[in-house]
């Protein structure tokens, strides 16, 4: 968005003195040309052609929404179920003896401890214990971790990691990396997910729990599925039970059509701006708003997601400084809130009753599934029990603000009973 916003200014200024229809024509031309610049997906003419409305996105052209309005996408994704495009994202694989041993040095899972086929929530420090990026990690094998990172940090995870691996080889390491830019990542969600799925593939669903993971048959191609519905940033990460399909490119838009047909049209394409409204009711984490480079795991709430063994034995980027607020308590805290007023959004101030600032909103918005104005953000500790009351600065003005826990609307994963 700010690359057109910045070409459209400068189209601006090149038009000034010119003549109306030619400032027009200046416009259209370096919006024209940002389009152009922008990376599309394999499903990118589907998204046209099913009315979505494109938009400027961590680099690529991407659909914001399509025919129904974000509030609807939002319930028909939690009622029946949504399909998203989530082939802006970056999947590779770490293969070799070094792959779990290279990746524990980087992340604060124990992928050592994952079964086989199993995958977790994960982040990747820095040396003072902030995140780079969060991400699932798969174990596939002992010797293959498969993974995926966001979009809008793909160049720097890809930097990090390739830097962190020439070191680790160069020391007698063995690990070698693919990065899979021949594959698309679609994300199938919501109460249809699992019955629409089973429609296209032989293997049994009801035995694939929740952050499993296998390669099989899909619609006769072959996929990397992961049962997931929660995590992270890279999927649709909305609270319900789904699946991530990791598809060849030249089928994503097949598979796309098939899961649509299945459904009877009750699964929708569904675009960003549900997702965004879908994770935030899921209170979920958007890497760039809720999680960046100077806040840790441990802030941002995840302390779960650190392993037990590597508590105990750190040796992971910043293990010093997440350890240590692991055993005294962080100064500030992740918190989800409802708010009154017009919804807050990301940088609004919190204060309190005195005054005082007291922290500040990373995502915020009105909920299309409880009707209401929610919020997450961050806060002194000792302000983060819920039913702590403090004010929301909007537009000026304060606003009553409470605590509450989160996720706000209740999650759906599919788990053993």
């Amino acid at each position: 968005m700010r690359g057109l916003l910045a070409c459209a200014t400068l189209a601006r200024r090149a038009a000034a003195g010119a003549s109306s229809g030619a400032r027009v024509r200046h416009l259209a031309g370096a919006a024209e040309a940002v389009e152009a610049e922008l990376k599309k997906t394999a499903l990118y003419d589907f998204h046209v052609a099913n009315g979505g409305k494109m938009v400027p996105f961590a680099g690529w052209s991407m659909p914001i929404q399509y025919k129904d309005s974000i509030m609807e996408s939002t319930v028909n994704c939690r009622t029946n179920g949504s399909l998203f495009d989530v082939a802006h994202m970056c999947g590779l694989s770490l293969k070799g003896p070094g792959a779990i041993p290279f990746l524990e040095s980087l992340v604060i899972a124990d992928v050592a401890g994952l079964k086989d086929g199993t995958g977790t929530l994960t982040v990747f420090t820095n040396e003072k214990g902030g995140a780079i990026d969060d991400s699932v990690i798969t174990k596939v094998t002992d010797q293959h971790i498969y993974l995926v990172v966001n979009a809008g940090c793909r160049d720097k995870d890809l930097a990090h990691i390739g830097d962190h691996m020439e070191a680790f080889n160069k020391k007698g390491g063995d690990v070698k990396w693919h990065i899979h830019d021949e594959r698309s990542l679609l994300a199938l969600q919501g109460p249809l997910a699992a019955p629409t799925l089973q429609l296209l593939t032989k293997e049994d669903l009801s035995k694939m729990y929740f952050s499993d993971f296998k390669m099989i048959d899909i619609n006769g191609s072959e996929c990397f599925l992961t049962r997931t519905g929660h995590f992270t940033s890279y999927f649709s990460y909305t609270g319900e039970d789904g699946f991530e399909i990791s598809v060849p490119s030249e089928n994503a838009v097949d598979l796309a059509k098939a899961i649509l047909e299945k459904s009877e049209g009750k699964v929708r394409l569904t675009g960003l701006g549900a997702r965004d409204s879908l994770r935030l009711e899921a209170g979920l984490c958007l890497y760039g708003n809720d999680m960046e480079q100077h806040i840790t795991p441990v802030e941002a709430g995840l302390s779960w997601a650190i392993g037990k063994r590597r508590r105990a034995e750190g040796g992971f980027l910043g293990a010093d400084v997440i350890l240590k607020q692991l055993q005294e308590g962080p100064k500030i805290r992740r918190v989800g809130m409802i708010t009154q007023g017009p919804p807050a959004r990301s940088h609004s101030e919190l204060v309190s009753s005195s005054g005082e600032n007291i922290g500040e909103v990373t995502s915020g918005g009105f909920s299309p599934c409880l009707k209401k104005n929610i919020a997450m953000g961050y806060v002194k500790s000792g302000l983060h029990k819920a039913g702590t009351e403090f004010k929301v600065v909007v537009r000026g003005k304060s606003y009553d603000a409470v605590v509450t826990k989160m996720p706000f609307v209740p999650t759906k994963y599919y788990k053993p009973s």
